[in-house]
């Protein structure tokens, strides 16, 4: 998985998402684009896409689109139209982009696979205005989103990245 993050003016969704997905055809890879400010931390992503990746193996995935199923889990919803909420929106935002070729995550990544991975990523990188986007989110955005309580937050010994992973780590056991 490579991450790719920055701004983007974003004048419509549709045109943008189309293009972050004729990068991914071309290349072979998956480019799943999130509005960075849904997104706690790089370990979020991570455990999404590996999850994402374990139910697409299993033949137990929600989505067909492997990028859906990616955001699905970062999401930690079920449903398609709630999770987009994490989708990049219209106007200025911030953007953090994963990379992924699901089919050769589990097996030794040649020269050749690995060029078309940094090919995709330097295509993704010339969508963005270059800039640090992961971890500089909103709490109370995000607390809203996963439904995050001050309840919960006081029961335990993690913080809210881990309540958000754990919402991610959940999704299998909601199916």
């Amino acid at each position: 998985m490579r991450v790719v993050e920055g701004t983007a003016e974003i004048d419509d969704v549709g045109t943008f998402v189309e293009t972050l997905s004729a990068i991914g055809d071309r290349y072979g890879v998956t480019v799943q684009a999130f509005d960075a400010r849904y997104v706690v931390d790089r370990a979020h992503l991570q455990l999404a896409v590996e999850l994402a990746t374990r139910a697409h193996d299993r033949s137990d995935a929600i989505a067909e689109d492997f990028g859906v199923e990616i955001l699905l889990y970062a999401a930690g919803r079920r449903q398609i139209n709630r999770a987009l909420t994490m989708g990049v929106s219209e106007g200025a935002c911030p953007v953090v982009a994963v990379i992924v070729d699901h089919e050769r995550m589990d097996t030794h990544v040649g020269k050749s696979e690995q060029n078309g991975i940094e090919a995709a990523e330097d295509d993704v990188r010339e969508e963005l205005t270059a800039m640090s986007t992961l971890g500089e989110y909103d709490p109370d955005r995000i607390r809203s989103f996963f439904d995050v309580t001050d309840t919960e937050l006081a029961a335990t010994a993690g913080d809210l990245p881990d309540a958000v992973r754990e919402r991610v780590a959940l999704l299998p056991v909601e199916k």
